[in-house]
């Protein structure tokens, strides 16, 4: 659209179904330049990703032409296909329901670009479970917890 003009920074964390750790280190980085490769085909900027084997946050640089929701079930539907054709991992892959988008001003791209690299040493102390309430509760969204995510029931672990 002729003369509008914008920029926005978003943060977009899902989880594979149930939580499980099925992201496994010998091939989270081809998964990580396949979901690349989708954000920049559909015309948005890639300013980091990282995650857990349970878990991933993406970090974007969206224009207001692209629909949040369009896109994130791209990035789901297109690399749950990926890692089954590649057959990563031997039982059944999917993504879980849902996801968080969390906004961002220009001043903050550093702290969270740092901050979505440095996931596995931030969750050596945090749970994914502890760090997305946290997300929720920070960016005053309301919820129901038993609605938020299907979690593993291994709480006492700390998972």
């Amino acid at each position: 659209m002729a003369g509008t003009f914008s920029q926005l920074y978003i943060q977009i964390v899902f989880a594979v179904q149930s939580r499980e750790a099925l992201i496994h280190t010998t091939w989270e980085e081809r998964l990580y330049q396949y979901i690349t490769g989708i954000i920049q085909n559909k015309g948005q900027k890639l300013i980091v990703i990282n995650g857990m084997p349970d878990h991933l946050h993406i970090f974007i640089g969206m224009k207001p032409s692209c629909r949040l929701s369009d896109l994130v079930r791209e990035i789901k539907k297109s690399s749950n296909e990926f890692i089954k054709e590649n057959k990563f991992i031997k039982h059944k892959f999917n993504w879980q329901e849902g996801y968080g988008a969390f906004s961002y001003g220009h001043s903050q791209i550093d702290t969270v670009a740092k901050y979505v690299m440095n996931q596995k040493a931030h969750h050596r102390k945090v749970s994914f479970k502890e760090e997305y309430l946290q997300f929720l509760e920070k960016f005053e969204i309301e919820y129901d917890e038993k609605y938020v995510f299907d979690w593993i029931t291994n709480d006492a672990e700390g998972i």
